[in-house]
């Protein structure tokens, strides 16, 4: 995934994004370079220092991993609700 909003994963993206994966019961992992993260977590996520443009590979395994990366897939198009 690319990152599209205009102040990458600030603050406020990353509580959406981690409050998103915390619903699913599959494991999410977010990796940036050398850098893999826990999806689930808001600080882990600010830690990936995701600037606009910045790639990001979403990773999970578990019962309902299919449906967590769409979930997340939909976040990251939609500029996490930003303009």
């Amino acid at each position: 995934m690319v990152v599209k909003n205009k102040l990458g994963l600030h603050a406020r993206p990353a509580s959406v994004l981690a409050q998103k994966a915390s619903k699913f019961k599959s494991e999410v992992r977010l990796i940036r370079g050398d850098i893999e993260i826990n999806a689930k977590s808001v600080m882990g996520v600010m830690m990936l220092a995701a600037e606009p443009n910045s790639k990001i590979i979403i990773k999970a395994w578990g019962e309902d991993e299919e449906k967590v990366v769409e979930e997340l897939v939909k976040l990251f198009e939609n500029k996490f609700g930003e303009n």
